[in-house]
């Protein structure tokens, strides 16, 4: 009869690196252990994979013991955060070498081949094919937007398209999760809206052979605009009688809550299943959406992804998923605009946010481990190592802010924003699919509070723009 020693840790008694304590060398030491044995609960997040199997690997190799991995599959909803689970289960050598592993979101049953004299550990297959960061959220998505539908009985789904990346992705996914049959995508142009991306909308729905409307809203806008400005409003306090004036930004705002909580919800309602919020993640970061209009729906498919990312997404879809230009390329090539305004429209000004620069800002104010504060950035950006520290491309701070002034009007304009309105608008926004390792919701737990400042970072700004001056 053979005697083995095996340890069976949980979770994080292996995700030991930001922890004084290490389990699995503490336990090395004490006790001739045979092999280790973790049992995780371990949600998806971009990146993470890589991360355990250099932890684990050095772990390992300080205690010269075989170890095996075993994480769950499926999917956990608390209200707030769809969490993925992807399995990715694996065993390791003596040597911290991963040996053998499973396929990405699926179930799998794992055999290997053990020798307790020798300690060896062989694996009866190879290690799968390493998943680029495009498949990797693609995948992801796709297996957790399916698994949520299903939980919900959802089988159909009706999709605004405005022309633009964000919805063009939004679109082609469901049409590859659900089948084109069971997609109602609706185009919804105002006065604002170019014949440019009325017409990659409509060539969008042909390339992916889905059902297709077009319902302007021009007129029910400009009917809502004339019965606020000709309402009577009556003070019975002091007897004053007197109109409200609807300006260019509740117009803004009246165009979007007509799209999502008039044509969207009530065309989903009709054609069956849900409707979809379009929101990504740099645009729920600053609140740049409104309420109840194109921040509704049952799931933010993409409200964890950053433009960048958007646009990585679109090209894989193209690409690899569909095999084909379902996503027209003019769409990846056009400015981004919500086209509400005249100041909005493709070949004006577009939107506020310039992506290849803000995507990185605002991830660090969200994703950093620490979470990165004005005074970090303000003294990157007084050292000239900005850029570096937010890995967007080299000389676009210089080509975007000509002095100290324009950069901190710009910093102080989307942090009041993160701190303050757009608190609300993510706290009411749908359910968002996570797949980063800290997502709007459970993992960024917050309430609406004042920016708040440092003393450094108002003096270090004082010194600057006085330099300037």
């Amino acid at each position: 009869m053979v005697t083995l020693t095996l340890n069976l840790s949980l979770y994080e008694d292996s995700w030991d690196e930001n922890y004084p304590f290490k389990p699995m060398s503490y336990l090395g030491k004490m006790y001739d252990i045979d092999m280790f044995i973790n049992i995780s609960n371990s949600p998806f997040t971009l990146g993470k994979t890589q991360r355990r199997h250099r932890l684990f690997g050095q772990a390992i190799d300080k205690v010269h013991c075989p170890a095996i991995y075993v994480n769950c599959t499926g999917i956990q909803n608390n209200g707030k955060n769809v969490f993925t689970y992807d399995g990715c289960s694996c065993m390791y050598n003596a040597r911290g070498e991963m040996i053998t592993d499973s396929p990405a979101f699926q179930e799998d049953l794992l055999v290997s081949l053990w020798d307790p004299d020798t300690g060896l550990l062989q694996g009866e297959r190879g290690l799968q094919p390493a998943l680029t960061d495009a498949q990797a959220v693609y995948t992801a998505l796709r297996y957790g937007a399916s698994l949520f539908l299903d939980q919900l009985g959802i089988r159909k789904m009706t999709i605004g398209v405005s022309g633009g990346i964000d919805s063009a992705v939004t679109a082609a996914f469901y049409v590859d999760i659900l089948g084109p049959e069971n997609v109602l995508l609706v185009n919804m142009p105002s006065q604002y809206n170019s014949e440019l991306t009325k017409g990659l909308a409509q060539k969008m729905a042909e390339a992916l052979g889905t059902h297709y409307t077009i319902l302007p809203i021009q007129e029910v806008v400009d009917k809502t605009i004339l019965q606020f400005n000709s309402a009577p409003i009556h003070n019975y306090g002091t007897g004053e009688e007197f109109h409200l004036k609807v300006t260019p930004f509740a117009t803004e705002n009246i165009q979007a809550r007509d799209r999502g909580a008039r044509v969207l919800a009530g065309l989903a309602s009709i054609f069956g299943g849900g409707f979809s919020c379009n929101s990504n993640k740099a645009e729920m970061t600053v609140g740049y959406a409104t309420f109840y209009g194109d921040i509704a729906g049952v799931l933010a498919l993409i409200g964890d992804l950053w433009k960048h990312q958007v646009y990585a997404l679109g090209r894989y879809l193209n690409e690899a998923v569909f095999q084909k230009e379902v996503i027209p390329e003019e769409i990846f090539q056009i400015k981004p605009s919500a086209e509400l305004s005249d100041a909005q429209t493709v070949g004006k000004g577009g939107d506020p946010l310039v992506y290849p620069y803000h995507d990185y800002l605002l991830q660090a104010f969200v994703e950093s481990w620490y979470k990165t504060s004005p005074e970090e950035l303000l003294t990157w950006y007084a050292e000239g190592t900005l850029e570096g520290h937010l890995g967007c491309e080299k000389g676009l701070v210089e080509q975007l802010f000509p002095d100290a002034q324009s950069f901190i009007e710009d910093l102080e304009r989307w942090w009041k924003l993160f701190c303050g309105l757009a608190v609300a608008k993510r706290i009411l926004s749908p359910p968002i699919l996570s797949i980063s390792k800290r997502a709007y919701g459970y993992d960024h737990r917050e309430a609406q509070l004042k920016p708040f400042y440092s003393r450094k970072y108002k003096e270090l700004k004082a010194r600057l723009l006085k330099g300037q001056a």
